[in-house]
């Protein structure tokens, strides 16, 4: 009697080859696609993160900002606050707002901060938000001191300024002409847009905007007739 051997067709294999491969194909694709999420959670999360960390150091800065009044003391320093109306802006103003990081330096809460962008190193046709501080109230309110990077990939950063005097939003602020003469304005609203990918076409990128309301502590309240008093 002839033994029968258990074994497998041609057919059988090439079926069973053809069953592997689509499997290996179905668990590549999915593991591709997961961590293709993955990397956009987190660009989505790095700039959500970092438009976080720009729009809390802007708030700070801003709503302790302040003017001396003794403007015609002999030898005394210069404060203003100046924001220049642009695409993107540019603002510089002192604040109380410094943070001393080592003990023992001639340093106090004052400081000199100016809000300025440059081209993107990084990014064809975006910018970088930057933030020079000089902790050292001087003539000379918008140089010196260093520069750090705040935010990359910025599209637009814009802020406009209440005036507690005519309660009406303005583009731009000087405390040294005679539109707002040594007085600051009564809040601030900033926009910052940056560039994030797109969830739909990972070769793509859309904007995010953030928006923030900043009250300044140190300015006059609104006024709400023109017969109120300014003083308080």
């Amino acid at each position: 009697m002839r033994s029968l051997r258990a074994g497998f067709t041609l057919l059988e294999v090439v079926v069973s080859l053809a069953v592997l491969a689509l499997i290996g194909t179905l668990t590549f694709s999915t593991i591709a696609s997961a961590l293709n999420t993955r990397d956009l959670l987190e660009a989505d999360d790095a700039v959500n993160q970092s438009a976080r960390v720009a729009i809390s150091r802007i708030r700070r800065d801003l709503s302790l900002a302040y003017l001396t009044a003794n403007t015609s003391a002999v030898a005394t320093y210069m404060t203003l606050f100046v924001a220049q109306d642009g695409n993107p802006d540019r603002l510089w103003f002192a604040t109380l707002a410094h943070q001393r990081l080592y003990r023992g330096t001639r340093e106090c809460d004052q400081s000199e901060i100016t809000y300025f962008t440059a081209d993107d190193p990084n990014t064809r046709g975006a910018m970088a938000l930057l933030r020079r501080e000089s902790p050292r109230i001087d003539q000379a309110p918008e140089r010196d001191g260093p520069i750090e990077p705040l935010a990359y990939n910025v599209t637009t950063f814009d802020v406009r300024f209440l005036d507690p005097i005519s309660n009406e939003w303005k583009d731009e602020w000087d405390t040294t002409g005679a539109d707002t003469p040594n007085r600051l304005p009564r809040a601030a609203q900033v926009t910052l847009t940056l560039l994030a990918p797109d969830p739909d076409d990972t070769e793509k990128q859309v904007e995010r905007t953030f928006f923030t309301t900043v009250i300044l502590e140190f300015a006059k309240h609104i006024q709400r007739s023109a017969t109120e008093d300014q003083t308080q």
